[in-house]
Formats: structure tokens, C-alpha cells, sequence
């Protein structure tokens, strides 16, 4: 029904508007009687051969949603409902921030893809703090906090942005995710680099540390690393002690796209997800799983449509996997079906 009567309809849309739409239609669910409790019976999954130990953490299955569709967490415990094991929110940024201009979301339909260049644009560490108060025990969900800079604030200050976020989330996230790989914050990716990282990984995990219950870390890395730079990532990952990396971020390659190179073109700038990326995604986890020999998690992201999408992730050496760009695209129902067709965990 999504595929034949919702998706075309809503694709008819503006994404962003549409988005906004959608988070208004969720909303809804809290305010009538008993729809919380039947969504959860009509969508979730219960296996448990999916129970995944990892991060020091357990999920009762492996599939989350990926940052950046609730990054204000205004609806996790919604979200929740429809069977995800964890759900990230963020990025999000000390200050509120408008982000880009608009428009800034673009379908590539041909390419079961989307463009984005949001720009970090969120309302703040602190509204949502607030909001991850409010964590419903019936949403049953693990919550991520993928945390990021200002984009006013220099790359030389960037590490007080980030502990200023991880202080702030601390007792209300079950994960942190670090976010220097996204193409639409200007001089972010630099960040990437062997010595910054390195100084700002290590830096989390000395606070992370002086806690009495230290929170997993993870990095999140850009689908664009060449080998080098992935085996200086496998290389910081065990300097540091972090527990692992989502692989990846949005790519800013546009190459073997069905979509019309004009019409690309005139899209311009931003990050690129969903089916174009899932070949690369593919690549960068394998490598990360063997170079890495294992020591450390991954969660894959990119171009995860369908339970066969998540097992190749899976095989490839992941722990887990997010949606996003392929929530958008098969609705709801999604997290069921990767849930049904995966192959039992132990």
C-alpha cells in the first residue's frame, strides 16, 4: 500500500515539506488510544535469533535508524514503535542552527537515492536533552547521539563542540557517534585527517573515561576515504580505544547514476545516499572488518533496502545496520522485512 498509494503522493511533494508532514502525522499516534500498542503489534518482528551482543550492548535485533531523520528527537518513541532496536539522533550541534539554505533535500528516483545538504541544521543540544527525557519505556529502543560542530565554530576549536555535546547527551544517550564526514559542513571532513582525529578521538575517550559507566564511542566515516586513510582510520580506532565505526556517511562521488548528469548538475553540491552508495559501503566495511581483524564494531549505512541489503552488510562484518534513505523509500514496513528475511545471528 505504501509503494502503490502513499509513497506517490508524498514523492509529489517538496522532501522537506514532506518530511515536516510526516513528523506532524506521527505525532498523532500518542494522542489516539491504543495506536501506539497496535502499531507495535502490526510491526514489530520478534525473533529472538536476532539478539546482537555489540558495543557492549545488547539489540534485540540488528537494524536502527540511521542520524539525521530525527536529529531533534522529537519522535523516537513513535519511531520505536515500528520495531527499530535503536534509533540515532542528531547530529546536533552545542547552538541551534538554521543550516543551509533551502531547498536542500533532493530525490534522485531513477537511483532510489536522495541529495541532501542540510547543514547540521537542528535546534540545539539542549532542546534536545529535553525531548530524551521524556524516553517512554514501551518505545524499547537503545538511543544513539551522533554529535558535530557548529558551523561557525573553527576547526581549531571544534573538539570543545564536541565534548560541550558529549557532556550534555552523557546520561541520555546508550551510544555516542562522532560525525566529521559530512560534505555539507564547510572544512568538516578535514577533521578526518590521521592527527586532528586522532586528537579529538582520544580526547572523548579520556572524558568518556573519567566516568563511573563510560558510553560506547563510535566514528562515523565518509564512503570517499582512500585505503591509506582507512588504515590510518583502523590504526586511531585502536589508539584511542573507541568501540567501532558506522560506515558510512553520504558519498560526494556522482558517478553511474541513472538520474540525467543536467539534472545532477543542477541539483548541486551535497551528500549522496541510498542505492548509489551501497556497493561502496559494501567495500569500505570489509576492508575496515579485515584490516581491523575484527577488534572493533561496525554499523553499515548505505543503500539498505531490503534483507538481503543488510545480510551482504552482515557477511561483509558488521554488527548491525541503519536506514535511512531506504526507509523513505519502502516506508515502514522496511525494518519487518530485513527482520524476516535475515539470517539467524547465533
Amino acid at each position: 500500500m505504501y509503494k502503490t498509494f502513499i509513497r506517490p503522493f508524498l514523492f509529489s511533494v517538496d522532501p522537506e515539506k514532506v518530511h515536516h508532514l510526516t513528523f506532524n502525522l506521527l505525532k498523532w499516534q500518542r494522542y489516539i488510544p491504543g495506536a501506539p500498542a497496535n502499531i507495535r503489534h502490526a510491526y514489530r518482528t520478534v525473533r529472538e535469533d536476532l539478539e546482537t551482543e555489540a558495543l557492549g550492548l545488547t539489540f534485540k535485533n540488528p537494524v536502527g535508524l540511521a542520524a539525521g531523520f530525527d536529529k531533534d528527537g522529537k519522535l523516537f518513541n513513535e519511531l520505536g514503535n515500528f520495531g527499530f532496536s535503536f534509533i540515532e539522533v542528531g547530529t546536533v550541534t552545542p547552538k541551534p542552527q538554521a543550516g543551509n539554505p533551502k531547498p536542500r533535500l533532493f530525490r534522485l528516483k531513477a537511483d532510489n537515492g536522495l541529495i541532501n545538504r542540510m547543514g547540521f541544521n537542528n535546534d540545539g543540544v539542549d532542546a534536545l536533552v529535553e525531548r530524551l527525557k521524556k524516553r517512554s519505556k514501551h518505545a524499547d529502543v537503545l538511543i544513539g547521539g551522533n554529535i558535530g560542530k557548529n558551523k561557525v565554530t573553527p576547526n581549531s576549536d571544534a573538539l570543545q563542540d564536541y565534548l560541550y555535546c558529549f557532556r550534555k547527551l552523557f546520561d541520555y544517550v546508550d551510544y555516542f557517534v562522532v560525525n566529521v564526514s559530512s560534505p555539507n559542513t564547510p572544512n568538516l571532513r578535514e577533521l578526518q585527517e590521521k592527527e586532528p582525529l586522532k586528537k579529538l578521538l582520544s580526547a572523548l575517550q579520556k572524558e568518556n573515561e573519567l566516568k563511573e559507566d563510560p558510553k560506547p564511542i563510535l566514528l562515523k566515516i565518509a564512503p570517499d576515504l582512500t585505503d591509506s586513510q582507512l588504515d590510518d582510520i583502523v590504526e586511531i580506532v585502536g589508539e584511542s580505544k573507541i568501540k567501532g565505526v558506522i560506515a558510512t556517511n553520504t558519498t560526494i562521488s556522482r558517478e553511474g547514476l541513472k538520474t540525467p548528469k543536467a539534472k545532477v548538475e543542477e541539483i548541486g553540491a551535497g551528500g549522496l545516499s541510498g542505492k548509489p552508495v551501497q556497493k561502496r559501503a559494501t567495500e569500505v566495511i570489509g576492508y575496515l572488518n579485515r584490516k581491523g581483524k575484527g577488534s572493533f564494531d561496525i554499523i553499515a549505512v548505505g543503500g539498505i533496502f531490503t534483507a538481503a541489503d543488510a545480510q551482504e552488510k552482515l557477511d561483509a562484518g558488521a554488527s548491525l545496520v541503519q536506514v535511512y534513505t531506504g526507509f523513505i523509500y519502502e516506508g515502514p514496513r522496511i525494518i519487518q522485512r530485513i527482520c524476516k528475511g535475515l539470517k539467524p545471528r547465533f
